[in-house]
């Protein structure tokens, strides 16, 4: 198949979309399919050339409103010219706005059809538009739910995201699929040389967390939690892998609990430096309640860590209380939190089991085994609406009526979900 994705986030930005959208495009070409990604211009370290290959960029406002992500401009000419000698099979997009409306657009005037992952709860991304409010997460929910009902097929990344939006009126056919690790690559991570490198000792017991550095992971409440617990052990270190805005949450809670020499912001890694980072970490904390797929719980299981979180859409689909870790309830406080990363450092026996148990669960979120069923929803999906593209095909007037009514029902639903809003 040709494969056409299209996302506002991609490589090198840092964060979930990107690295599913990687994920999945590099499985999908060592099976022989094509794949095209189409993405927004990013700072950073460029890709490599192979890498690169598959990408074509958008022209992007960078950096939006103090975030990290970027949004894209109108498209130019040769996106169009690029998209036409390409043929795609499956357009695949990744969000519901910007791009998203691209790829409605050149999915119904190409007659091919649209799959769309629901990747997150997206109203909990809407502090980084100016004039947050109740009222716009409500636009936010009620936009996506109308743009996945527009798509021919809507992949969830966990049975959470599955009943949320079948609850919230997603009617179109609905598969969940994990992104996917790759569990080999996290497992022969040497933690050895990562603690060199940031000058940890070999004995100090490490409580890590990997991920974007952003106010919607509840960040406050991990850092005061491990460092209600990390005050009690001072041989102890707390490793945090990413960046982001809430950098500084992190270092001013670390300072109120005078534990800032224990505490160790080692930057955005990916790769075999990220392979290394998690096995460099003796247990894995986590808080976020934005998670539509406990996708980094997953990568420390596989390099062997037990796993301390908060009962979360994402991380109930990983976790197994009592087996693999710990996961509390939403409401936990953070002196329960940090009794738990304590247990863990006082019983080593207790830490080897769980950590037996935890790469026993990272094999269930394998990466070829996720793409081979992302693939078989592909094929359904296409099967489903072929009678209707060759009904299509026939009619004298080409594609013109489809996009005209793609045209209007973009423009009805965001007329009637602002509508409501207001109203």
């Amino acid at each position: 198949m040709n494969i056409c994705m299209m996302t506002n986030t991609y490589l090198p930005h840092v964060g979930g979309v990107a690295r599913s959208v990687s994920t999945f495009a590099e499985e999908y070409r060592r099976r022989k399919h094509q794949v095209l990604v189409v993405a927004p211009e990013f700072e950073g370290k460029p890709l490599n050339k192979r890498a690169e290959a598959i990408v074509e960029r958008v022209a992007a406002i960078q950096n939006f409103n103090g975030s990290d992500f970027s949004v894209r401009l109108p498209l130019a000419a040769a996106l169009s010219e690029r998209i036409d000698a390409f043929k795609a099979d499956i357009i695949h997009a990744h969000h519901p706005f910007l791009l998203g409306d691209t790829a409605l657009r050149i999915g119904t005037s190409k007659n091919v059809p649209i799959i769309f992952t629901h990747h997150t709860r997206y109203e909990d991304y809407t502090h980084y538009v100016p004039f947050d409010s109740p009222a716009l997460k409500e636009v936010v929910i009620n936009l996506s739910t109308e743009f996945a009902n527009l798509c021919d097929g809507v992949i969830a990344p966990s049975e959470s995201i599955a009943r949320l939006i079948k609850k919230r009126g997603v009617t179109t056919p609905i598969r969940v699929v994990p992104t996917g690790i790759d569990v080999a690559a996290f497992a022969a991570g040497e933690g050895a040389r990562f603690r060199n490198r940031f000058r940890i000792p070999s004995q100090a017991f490490v409580v890590g967390h990997v991920g974007r550095l952003a106010p919607e992971k509840n960040l406050g409440y991990l850092a005061e939690a491990v460092a209600l617990f990390i005050q009690k052990t001072p041989d102890s270190r707390f490793l945090v892998v990413g960046g982001g805005p809430s950098e500084e949450t992190i270092k001013e809670t670390f300072k109120k609990f005078d534990a800032e020499k224990q505490l160790i912001l080692a930057g955005r890694h990916g790769g075999r430096t990220l392979a290394d980072a998690y096995n460099a970490m003796d247990v894995f904390a986590f808080a976020s309640f934005s998670e539509t797929q406990g996708l980094v719980l997953a990568e420390a299981m596989a390099a062997g860590c037990p796993v301390v979180a908060l009962n979360a859409s994402g991380v109930r689909e990983v976790m197994r209380n009592g087996e693999n870790g710990f996961m509390l309830p939403a409401r936990a406080s953070t002196k329960v939190f940090a009794a738990c990363l304590a247990r863990l450092q006082a019983e080593p026996e207790l830490r080897t089991a769980y950590s037996k148990e935890a790469r026993i669960t990272a094999d269930e979120f394998a990466s070829g085994q996720c793409a081979e069923r992302a693939l078989a929803f592909y094929q359904d999906i296409r099967k489903a609406t072929r009678r209707e593209r060759l009904i299509t095909e026939h009619n004298l007037l080409g594609s013109f009526p489809d996009r005209l009514k793609m045209e209007w029902d973009l423009l009805a639903t965001k007329t009637q979900v602002i509508m409501h809003a207001i109203t």
